[in-house]
């Protein structure tokens, strides 16, 4: 369950249950045998704006919300890893999210083209095909940029994917010298650190 809070009150403006969009999913056809995991909400970030915030969740799906007066609705909901989503992060002054995984992965997904189309008029936009960036690694763990146009297969795709290697606990964009980086913290004693140069 997510909830929207009056702080003033103490009590939940709205409420929704991630288990509801999970039933739906469920209703189209899928392979037999295949189970799901619940749709359990683990991490909660709210963009600069203030009105739009993102939920990661146990089914590995990734949900944005736009808050409208007191309520809230979804945006767009979208998968990338193969495990639980623990950790969500949006970028600071920007529509960037970096997405931490069970499955040991790091994503950054750039969402602003959906959150700014809907709240525009529903005009069509065109994208423009990024260049593919180099890929690197970086203490025995890849790092890979991918060509990411939004629209292929109506999927978003992540911009950058890190294979991190282990169950991430914890992650944070901040700058360091100057340059954005991310911090990592999992079930080890160490945080790693990437850096995000090209974004």
């Amino acid at each position: 369950i997510v909830m929207l809070w009056n702080l003033q009150k103490a009590r939940p403006l709205w409420i929704t249950n991630l288990q509801e969009d999970e039933t739906e999913e469920m209703e189209s056809p899928q392979s037999p045998g295949q189970l799901l995991n619940p749709a359990l909400a683990h991490s909660v970030s709210v963009a600069s704006c203030g009105n739009i915030f993102s939920c990661g969740a146990e089914d590995g799906k990734v949900r944005i919300f736009r808050v409208v007066g007191v309520k809230c609705e979804q945006e767009l909901g979208f998968k990338g890893h193969t495990l639980g989503v623990s950790q969500v992060c949006f970028l600071p002054e920007s529509y960037m999210l970096l997405t931490g995984g069970n499955d040991g992965k790091i994503m950054l997904w750039d969402v602003s083209s959906e959150v700014e189309k809907k709240q525009k008029s529903p005009t069509k936009h065109t994208h423009r095909k990024k260049t593919k960036k180099a890929a690197y690694t970086k203490q025995g763990r890849n790092t890979h940029a991918l060509v990411t146009d939004e629209e292929e297969h109506g999927k978003i795709l992540p911009k950058l994917s890190v294979e991190h290697g282990e169950k991430v606990n914890w992650l944070l964009s901040t700058k360091i010298k100057g340059y954005q980086n991310i911090l990592v913290a999992d079930q080890t004693s160490c945080v790693s650190v990437y850096p995000l140069k090209a974004f």
